[in-house]
């Protein structure tokens, strides 16, 4: 038996909206999990540069004092051993932070898988409504 077209396109109409209800359900489940991926990485990776942190300004503590202490002994000078060694440290802080800065400029937290799902799915779903 033929069903009148206007039962087809109301069937029609309901499997879309029930297809396009569960692609954007599980759309919305990708991003969940892309965003807890990406943030739990992200976590783990400023938690390993705050132990590595804390080792290395012990390090160059004792290492920068070191360096004052033979270099007073070279110029014969404790304030111009310090001044110089200072300057160093501080030129070598400056272009380290210019250079993260700019890293961290490149970083993001998009979830681009899920962008692309989205919009290959808009793409199929428009293909699908206009045949």
């Amino acid at each position: 038996m033929v069903e009148p077209q206007g039962e087809s396109i109301q069937r029609l109409i309901g499997d879309a909206l029930r297809d396009s209800t569960d692609l954007a359900r599980k759309e919305l489940a990708l991003f969940k999990a892309e965003m807890s991926e990406k943030v739990r990485g992200l976590a783990v990776g400023l938690g390993m540069f705050v132990a590595a942190a804390v080792f290395a300004i012990i390090a160059l503590s004792l290492f920068v004092q070191s360096l004052v202490d033979w270099l007073a002994r070279v110029v014969n000078s404790d304030a111009l051993a310090a001044l110089i060694v200072g300057g160093v440290m501080a030129a070598a802080a400056i272009g380290l932070v210019l250079y993260g800065k700019s890293k961290l400029a490149a970083f993001g937290l998009i979830p681009e898988r899920t962008i692309r799902n989205v919009q290959r799915d808009t793409q199929v779903l428009t293909e699908r409504v206009s045949t």
